[in-house]
């Protein structure tokens, strides 16, 4: 995208734009958006299109020239042009992260690939947004949401992932590639493939038990304690006692 010296906003209209428009890639959409607008592409140049633009020149794309069975949608088109226009964009279903005036002790941070609400539903090449939690034995807290929508317009939208939640030591997706994992350890983070997906409470409640009772091998690092001290500490054990 850089080579056509895109500003941030109108590449973010256009990549969320795409997701919109079922099978239809960034590319084909700048191809569109090209034969029906000219250059330079800026964010008064997309105020202009309009669903019969779309309608038209995707057709052309998916091989159909007068644009009547394209497959895609009224109401996906009616979305993209929305969204191309500034006036939609990622909002709807997004959870807000409260604000906490203290840590919570004994945590660590984990990263969950979400598509809706504060659902695990996400490919983590893919995934809109990222949920971060911290999570201790005794408490899951909602830190922070962190819109993945960038990546798409990134020369390595993988790393850019990666990078995106690099302080979480543990990341859920419902999939992950296999090139896509190798970044990801590579960043210091713990891919945890759950393909049925859930509700990110119920997800990381799992984790909380494993961390208290029997924390496999990569855990136990990532927890940086052995599993003796941390049942002690969970239970308010002292050292001495017997």
């Amino acid at each position: 995208m850089s080579a056509l010296n895109l500003d941030r906003e109108t590449a973010l209209r256009i990549a969320l734009a795409s997701r919109a428009l079922p099978g239809i890639n960034i590319t084909d959409l700048i191809g569109v958006l090209m034969e029906r607008l000219g250059s330079p592409l800026t964010t008064e140049a997309l105020s202009r299109i309009t669903v019969t633009h779309l309608k038209t020149g995707l057709g052309s794309v998916d091989g159909e020239e007068d644009g009547e069975d394209i497959g895609i949608g009224l109401d996906a088109m009616k979305l993209a042009v929305r969204i191309l226009w500034g006036e939609t964009g990622e909002e709807g279903n997004i959870p807000v992260a409260p604000t906490y005036a203290d840590e919570l002790p004994d945590s660590i941070r984990v990263a969950i690939s979400s598509n809706n609400g504060t659902m695990l539903d996400g490919h983590f090449g893919s995934c809109l947004r990222y949920l971060v939690y911290q999570v201790s034995p005794q408490a899951i807290r909602l830190v922070d949401v962190r819109s993945s929508i960038e990546a798409d317009i990134a020369d390595d939208r993988n790393s850019f992932r990666a990078t995106l939640i690099k302080d979480c030591p543990i990341a859920y997706m419902v999939s992950i590639g296999g090139p896509a994992a190798a970044k990801v350890i590579h960043t210091g983070i713990y891919p945890i493939k759950k393909p049925e997906g859930g509700e990110a409470e119920a997800v990381l409640q799992a984790l909380q038990t494993a961390m208290v009772t029997s924390p496999p091998p990569w855990l136990s690092k990532i927890l940086g304690v052995s599993q003796q001290q941390r049942l002690k500490n969970y239970r308010g054990d002292s050292a001495d006692d017997e």
